[in-house]
């Protein structure tokens, strides 16, 4: 099982990840607060801002400090390509 750092020491299973979205539009928007109201939204976010959701395969709904290609390189294994210069 590979598993991917979504920042603070934080881990998701990357074989269950389905989608890594930016939070900015209002279907995000309304996905993340459907996930609050059915209790499957996970927040990894340790109070700063959410830059990227992260939408799993078990229905559940995590937000995350990280850029979604940040997550997306630490995804595909792709080191180079995955910090941006961010220390997360």
């Amino acid at each position: 099982m590979q598993l991917v750092n979504i920042g603070f020491g934080n881990m998701i299973s990357a074989s269950r990840l389905i989608a890594i979205v930016s939070p900015e539009s209002a279907p995000i928007k309304r996905l993340i607060s459907e996930a609050k109201s059915k209790g499957t939204l996970i927040d990894a976010t340790y109070g700063r801002k959410t830059r990227a959701v992260i939408i799993m395969d078990s229905d559940h709904v995590i937000l995350t400090a990280v850029q979604p290609e940040t997550v997306a390189g630490r995804a595909s294994g792709d080191d180079s390509a995955a910090d941006f210069g961010e220390r997360v």
